[in-house]
């Protein structure tokens, strides 16, 4: 590599600059205390560990989008974290062992073999929070009300909502008696909503009438709060477990009556791992989702622990991103540089960056003075006394 190429990263590999360091920063600093106000205890996970802890839960899916490498130490395989779920979740089960509902968050950067999600970076900054021991109706809906606080915390409005369960599709095709490669197939089918294709695969596998209507209804269903309505008409006659879902979403409006919702029964997001009510948020005219979450059930079983779960995750620099732009209150002084700074001097500068002002010292045959080093107001002594002079 020659020297001129030597600044160029990996693609989909970012650096963070001062400029946007600062807001990302800034709204970092906002999530965290958003998330503690609302009983979130935060937490940090190791940037590497054993695939056998990695890939387990939500981490199966990422198994291709996982950098592995030997451990030298023992010979056994480990990768670089491509999602934090999994860790926490380990946490929640091994480690603190609660028996009460417990509230974790994290952030923290997670590395990606090939680019993924909203923004196309390998190297994304995932924020999120979790729910554990809880199975009720009421855990899923303070996780999706957190989402949304954390948009509003970002001053992004311009929001997108679905929501579904996995249990009504679920219920129906374990009703239909599916091979494993059946399912398969109907899935990447319900996936694209190809309604003519499914409805060719149900009357090849001679898929019982009822469930088969029942079945590609599921593609229509999608709209406003008035659309679980219909689909209780349309699974009228559908098991029991598929009806109890369908419920479960009724409740959720229920319990998040100024919440927009959008409801589609064949969003089957994360349909590998999630056991109950899903969700994803967009932002209007972006294709890729922004966050999503939902139900994931007995994650922690293979930690000792099967514990009820739910949360949501973002991407932090995706955020911020997006997120409008805001004015630091803080003054920038510039100091002029001191030969012997005085006691008054270094006191009051002292005293500026007590208060919360940012002061740049100057240097004692430097280039450049206040303006040149992106300051607004300067430290001048006017009788006697250190003054801070607008610009």
């Amino acid at each position: 590599m020659s020297y001129q190429d030597r600044w160029l990263l990996p693609a989909g590999i970012t650096e963070v600059l001062p400029t946007e360091a600062v807001r990302l920063e800034h709204l970092r600093r906002r999530l965290v205390d958003l998330y503690t106000r609302w009983g979130y205890e935060f937490v940090i996970t190791p940037m590497i560990e054993y695939l056998d802890s990695l890939l387990v839960g939500t981490g199966h899916d990422l198994d291709l989008q996982t950098f592995k490498l030997t451990d030298q130490l023992t010979g056994r395989m480990m990768g670089v974290r491509a999602d934090i779920t999994p860790q926490v979740a380990r946490i929640d089960a091994h480690n603190l062992k609660r028996e009460q509902p417990t509230r974790l968050c994290y952030m923290g950067t997670v590395l990606h073999t090939r680019p993924d999600g909203f923004a196309g970076s390998r190297s994304l900054y995932q924020v999120g929070a979790e729910l554990y021991g809880h199975a009720g109706i009421a855990s899923d809906a303070e996780i999706l009300s957190l989402m949304l606080a954390t948009f509003e915390a970002a001053g992004i409005t311009a929001l997108h909502v679905d929501v579904g369960h996995v249990g009504i599709y679920r219920g129906l095709v374990a009703k239909a008696a599916l091979s494993e490669a059946q399912q398969a197939e109907l899935f990447e089918a319900m996936q694209r909503k190809a309604r003519a294709e499914i409805a060719n695969l149900l009357q090849q596998w001679q898929v019982e009438t009822g469930l088969q209507q029942m079945l590609l209804s599921l593609v229509a269903l999608n709209g406003d709060v008035q659309v679980l309505n219909e689909a209780a008409k349309a699974l009228e006659n559908a098991p029991e477990e598929v009806k109890a879902a369908l419920q479960s979403l009724v409740q959720l409006t229920q319990l998040l009556p100024d919440a927009v919702l959008h409801f589609d029964l064949a969003e089957l997001r994360g349909y590998n791992y999630h056991t109950g009510i899903v969700f994803a948020a967009y932002i209007i005219g972006q294709g890729q989702a922004i966050a999503q979450g939902g139900r994931y059930d007995d994650i922690g079983k293979v930690f000792g622990r099967a514990r009820a779960a739910t949360g949501f995750s973002t991407d932090l620099r995706s955020l911020t991103a997006l997120m409008p732009d805001f004015e630091s209150d803080a003054c920038k002084v510039f100091a002029p540089a001191q030969v012997e700074p005085s006691e008054a001097f270094t006191a009051t500068v002292n005293a500026l960056r007590a208060e919360g002002e940012i002061v740049i010292c100057g240097l004692a045959g430097q280039t450049g003075e206040a303006a040149a080093m992106g300051c607004t107001h300067e430290l001048q002594k006017i009788e006697g006394n250190w003054q801070v002079i607008s610009l």
